[in-house]
C-alpha cells in the first residue's frame, strides 16, 4: 500500500511538472502524455528565423551615437531576462539569458565572445572558464589553515573565492583537495548586463533607430560583497549579431500569454527592458559618467538622462522649423 501511494504521488509530481512549464498542444490533450508534443503545422512556424536587419549605409546615418547601458535584473520589467534561477522542475525549454549564453558558448553555437565592449581580444570558452567558477576555501579548510600555522602566510587570502594559482599553492602547503570547493557561477549569481548599443538617425526613412551591438553578465565582486560600495565584474562581451540566431531560438516567459513565448532576441532588439546609461561616444576618450560626476547617484541619473534626452530630441528637432 505504501508502495502504490509513493507511486501515485510521483506520477502526479511529474505530470504536475509538465503541465507547469508545456504549454503547446495544451487545449487540444486528450491525455497527459500528448502535452507538449507540438503539432506538424507548429513545428513548421517555429522553424524560423529572426528578423534580418535592414542594410544601411554610412552616407544614409544622419546622427550616430554609441551609448553604453545597465540592466539591472533586480527590476520587475527586467525579471524575464534573469528568470528562472531554479531549473531541477521545469523543462528544458525554459532557461535563463545567463544559461542560454553559457551554454551556447560552451558547445560552440556561439563564438564571437570578447574581453571588452570594443571586441579586440577574441575568447573562447576555455579562457573564460575559470571566470565562470567561483573557487572558495571550507570551513574545514580555514581550520586547517591554522592547524598547520599558515594564517600569517596566507592573511591577505579572501576564503569566499580565491584564485586557481591560490588553490594550487594551498594544496601545496597541505591544504587537502576536497576542502578546496568548486562550484560553477549560476543565473542566480548574475545580478546585472551591460549593454553596448548605436542610436541613429536613418535620413532615407526619416527614424530614429537602434541598434544593439554587445551584451555582458555582470556579477558582483565576493571581494566587495560585505562592504557599502560594491564592485562588479565583467564575464565577458557577446556580439550580438553573431549570437541572434541562438538568442532567437530561446524562448522566455511572456507573462501575458504562456502560450506564446517571447524570444530573447525579440526582447533585446525591441528594448522590452528598463536600463540606465552609465557611458557614451565622447571625445574624452568614451569616459564614463562616473568619472566626471562622483559620489552623487542621484546626479548621475541626472546625467544618464540628459544624454538619452540629446538622442532623442534630434528626432523631434528634424520636423521643428
Amino acid at each position: 500500500m505504501m508502495n502504490m501511494r509513493n507511486f501515485l504521488i510521483a506520477m502526479i509530481s511529474i505530470l504536475g511538472s509538465v503541465v507547469s512549464y508545456a504549454q503547446p498542444n495544451l487545449l487540444n490533450a486528450k491525455i497527459p502524455e500528448e502535452i507538449g508534443i507540438k503539432s506538424a503545422a507548429q513545428l513548421i512556424s517555429d522553424n524560423d528565423k529572426p528578423l534580418e536587419y535592414g542594410y544601411v549605409d554610412d552616407r544614409d546615418v544622419l546622427m550616430g551615437k554609441t551609448v553604453w547601458e545597465i540592466i539591472d535584473l533586480s527590476e520587475r520589467i527586467n525579471f524575464p531576462l534573469y528568470f528562472p534561477i531554479d531549473t531541477a522542475n521545469i523543462g528544458p525549454d525554459r532557461r535563463s539569458l545567463y544559461d542560454v549564453l553559457t551554454k551556447a558558448i560552451r558547445s560552440g553555437e556561439i563564438s564571437e565572445v570578447y574581453s571588452d565592449s570594443y571586441f579586440n581580444t577574441k575568447k573562447t570558452f576555455k579562457d573564460i572558464k575559470s571566470s565562470l567558477m567561483l573557487i572558495s576555501l571550507s570551513n574545514e579548510g580555514r581550520e586547517q589553515l591554522n592547524v598547520l600555522g599558515l594564517n600569517e602566510e596566507f592573511k591577505d587570502l579572501n576564503p569566499g573565492q580565491i584564485s586557481k594559482e591560490d588553490a594550487d599553492k594551498l594544496v601545496s602547503k597541505g591544504i587537502l583537495p576536497e576542502y578546496i570547493v568548486k562550484s560553477d557561477l549560476t543565473a542566480q549569481d548574475v545580478t546585472q548586463y551591460k549593454i553596448k548599443g548605436y542610436w541613429y538617425f536613418d535620413k532615407r526613412q526619416s527614424e530614429l533607430k537602434y541598434r544593439l551591438l554587445g551584451i555582458c553578465p555582470i556579477t558582483p565582486d565576493v571581494y566587495t560583497m560585505n562592504s557599502d560600495e560594491k564592485d562588479y565584474i565583467e564575464l565577458f562581451w557577446v556580439f550580438f549579431p553573431a549570437a541572434r540566431d541562438v538568442l532567437h531560438a530561446a524562448k522566455s516567459f511572456n507573462d501575458k500569454n504562456s502560450a506564446m513565448p517571447i524570444s530573447f532576441d525579440q526582447i533585446l532588439n525591441s528594448r522590452r527592458f528598463n536600463a540606465v546609461i552609465y557611458q557614451e561616444e565622447n571625445v574624452y576618450g568614451d569616459r564614463g559618467i562616473t568619472s566626471y560626476i562622483k559620489d552623487n547617484a542621484q546626479n548621475q541619473l541626472l546625467e544618464a538622462e540628459r544624454v538619452k534626452d540629446k538622442i532623442r530630441d534630434f528626432e523631434e528637432d528634424m520636423w521643428n522649423y
